[in-house]
């Protein structure tokens, strides 16, 4: 099998180590399960009079899964590109007397997480116009993955956390360490542990662990719902009736003036309620139970834009700065759509590898 060249570059601890101040607990900006991620700055490797902002995500050292979960990120975001899918930067590998390090840097997105917006600790909330634009960025991506290449890949793990946001507001998927590749040839689905966030799981992938692209789309569903009503799939702090997101909407979809009653009220009467009903159709369906049933996430793209580019022409542009980014998705647009994974290959399991620079399972 040939070998693809990779653009990401090879840093080592120390670097990483002076960049983040020795991983400064002031520079943390996200901590988790898997370690802790930083902010830190590094000399551009085209320019090095200028200095660039970087996330660092340095795993815990122990553990195999976290290991795991490090060779699958490098492999897909390692020779997958695409406006909306973060941008890795690079990576380390080094074993010393302390143990096994392995970190990943990514380009830095200053505006945080979508879920941290929606968040009730964030005094300023996303306006209507930019969770229009967010939930098409968001489609944007998963459609590239799914449909955009000669292989597929299924996120797994689409949530409001893993969408960010740079500095213009553009959506960025996030977080690939769950990612595997779609069924081969002749096979319908991916059979694997049932991972991910409870809330966003697909009903049949939880009950039977068979993976598939209707999987993400289901999620999408989800993540639809959450941006109109600015809750969580599943708070436990919420009145009883309430705790589960797509239980609580149930009742007031068919009816439009009971919809008004979920709509995020954070957004204080600022939104298109036309607009919302239809991306609330949409949310139902890719929340169709009969996962063959859900449209593919070209389908759902193509929607989405419409309801965007509707409500565009009736709503003031949004309060926060946006980049203009062309909507088209074509699946054989640009040379990265037909870029084919020759390095990755399906390990045990469903697991990826990449010769060049490491193997697992």
């Amino acid at each position: 099998m040939s070998q693809r060249r990779s653009n990401l570059r090879e840093f080592t601890f120390l670097e990483l180590k002076t960049a983040t101040k020795n991983f400064s607990r002031s520079l943390m900006i996200g901590e988790g399960g898997f370690g802790a991620v930083y902010r830190g700055l590094i000399r551009s490797s085209e320019d090095s009079h200028k200095k660039i902002d970087i996330a660092v995500k340095q795993l815990s050292r122990s553990g195999f899964q976290g290991h795991k979960e490090w060779v699958t990120e490098v492999n897909v975001l390692g020779v997958v590109e695409h406006q909306n899918l973060v941008k890795l930067v690079g990576y380390c590998a080094e074993d010393d007397e302390r143990g096994i390090q392995r970190l990943l840097i990514y380009e830095y997105m200053p505006n945080r997480s979508v879920q941290d917006h929606l968040s009730a600790r964030f005094q300023t909330t996303l306006s209507w116009a930019t969770r229009l634009k967010i939930a098409r960025d968001a489609a944007r991506g998963l459609a590239f993955l799914h449909e955009g290449m000669d292989f597929q890949i299924i996120f797994r793990d689409f949530k409001s956390s893993n969408i960010l946001l740079d500095e213009q507001w553009n959506a960025k998927l996030s977080d690939f360490g769950l990612a595997r590749l779609g069924p081969s040839d002749g096979l319908s689905h991916v059979s694997t542990a049932v991972v991910g966030t409870i809330g966003y799981a697909a009903p049949e992938y939880i009950q039977t662990g068979r993976l598939t692209i209707k999987s993400d789309v289901w999620s999408y569903g989800v993540f639809l719902y959450e941006l109109i009503t600015g809750r969580r799939p599943l708070d436990r702090n919420r009145p009883k009736g309430e705790e589960k997101l797509l239980e609580w909407v149930r009742p007031h979809i068919s009816n439009i003036k009971k919809f008004r009653l979920i709509i995020d009220p954070r957004l204080d009467g600022k939104y298109s309620l036309k607009s919302a009903h239809k991306l609330a159709a949409v949310a139902n369906k890719c929340l169709t139970r009969q996962a063959k049933l859900r449209p593919k996430m070209s389908e759902v793209l193509e929607m989405v834009d419409g309801i965007v580019e509707s409500a565009e022409m009736v709503m003031p542009q949004p309060d926060l700065k946006c980049s203009n980014l062309n909507t088209n998705f074509e699946l054989s647009k640009t040379e990265s759509l037909r870029r084919r994974l020759l390095d990755l290959i399906p390990g045990g399991k469903g697991c990826l590898m990449w010769r060049k620079i490491v193997t697992t399972c």
